[in-house]
């Protein structure tokens, strides 16, 4: 009896954990294209006031090391790699001390304060997203040279294709910068801005990409900075810049489902962050979290990049409280979250 329970219990845990390879088999590799939300450090090497990777950025990642990550430790993506048993964490394109034998399972090209607008890239000083896809036809072909024509190709075709941003085109493009918004009204730039997405899309797809999640806007009114501005109400929430934010995402729902009635062979969905985020606002006890309201990085309330560096000081002693790491990023107990709520939900259709 010993014996067949054992037998058994071999034979259960075999097939589990064949299943579980044939699962990340499926998703070879994990491609990432966006803003802050998603660069782990692209920006250190480029011109610009957009940076992370100093301290009290990374204080939570491994070996307490700033990497460029726009948070205390790891990022949404990184997580997300990590729960289908790819890596634990996704390296940026441009980082010096990775080269393609790290990024052929998974690379970031995403650019810290890029939008689906090229003047947001302009106004920011950082990587507009067309530069980012001229550094992923570079990876193609350095794939292509590693792993041979047949499997690049198949990689390609099989990676999880990640991209997120959106929220810095109306931050600190639309709303700061009178330029987009005396040529279009919230909605027919937030339509522009959707074009721009389906034709980054369709532009992925002609170079071999097949399953795509793109994220759009989160809370962006609940954000510690924008609450800041809401000091008459007691900090809070901005419920137009929300507005803004479900806007917005509607009309790349209604992408998403165009495109999978088009474009022949695509896997496309849209992976809420909104609702996620939410809800850890609205409900923080339930995830372990204690205060909303503001960052831990320095007051919480306006710093950002370089700021968080000069108010570290006053930085909290334990992010695990808190929702959001500075200004506008959420910490790596967010991102975990996060990342959880959508290998259970959107991702589950592509992986």
């Amino acid at each position: 009896m010993v014996y067949q329970n054992s037998v058994a219990c071999f034979f259960i845990i075999h097939c589990l954990l064949l299943f579980s390879a044939e699962g990340r088999a499926n998703v070879p590799a994990i491609i990432v294209f966006g803003d802050s939300t998603v660069d782990a450090g692209n920006n250190n090497q480029i011109i610009t006031v957009g940076k992370a990777n100093f301290k009290p950025y990374g204080r939570d990642f491994e070996g307490g090391k700033p990497t460029g990550r726009w948070s205390n430790g790891r990022l949404v993506t990184d997580y997300i790699s990590n729960a289908l048993g790819i890596k634990p964490s996704i390296p940026a394109y441009l980082d010096p001390n990775f080269g393609i034998e790290d990024f052929a399972t998974g690379v970031t090209f995403a650019s810290g304060g890029t939008g689906y607008d090229n003047l947001t890239a302009l106004i920011t000083t950082v990587l507009p997203l067309w530069r980012e896809l001229e550094y992923f036809k570079d990876y193609k072909e350095r794939l292509t040279r590693f792993q041979g024509k047949d499997k690049a190709t198949k990689t390609l075709n099989e990676a999880l294709y990640i991209i997120s941003l959106g929220t810095v085109d109306f931050l600190v493009n639309y709303f700061l910068f009178p330029i987009r918004s005396l040529e279009y009204n919230i909605d027919q730039y937030e339509k522009f801005l959707s074009q721009n997405a389906g034709n980054f899309i369709k532009e992925l797809y002609n170079l071999g990409a097949r399953k795509i999640s793109i994220s759009g806007s989160a809370p962006m009114g609940c954000l510690p900075m924008l609450r800041n501005l809401n000091i008459v109400l007691g900090r809070t929430c901005f419920e137009f810049y929300n507005k803004v934010g479900r806007d917005f995402n509607e009309k790349l729902m209604k992408l998403v489902e165009n495109m999978r009635k088009q474009v022949d062979g695509i896997q496309i969905v849209f992976s809420d962050i909104y609702d996620p985020v939410t809800k850890m606002i609205q409900n923080p006890y339930l995830y372990g979290f204690e205060e909303v309201k503001r960052g831990c990085c320095g007051t919480g309330m306006t710093e950002v990049s370089y700021l968080c560096m000069l108010a570290k000081s006053l930085s909290c002693k334990d992010p695990t409280k808190y929702i959001f790491w500075d200004a506008l990023h959420t910490t790596d107990k967010a991102n975990g979250i996060i990342a959880d709520i959508l290998v259970k939900t959107s991702l589950a259709e592509l992986i």
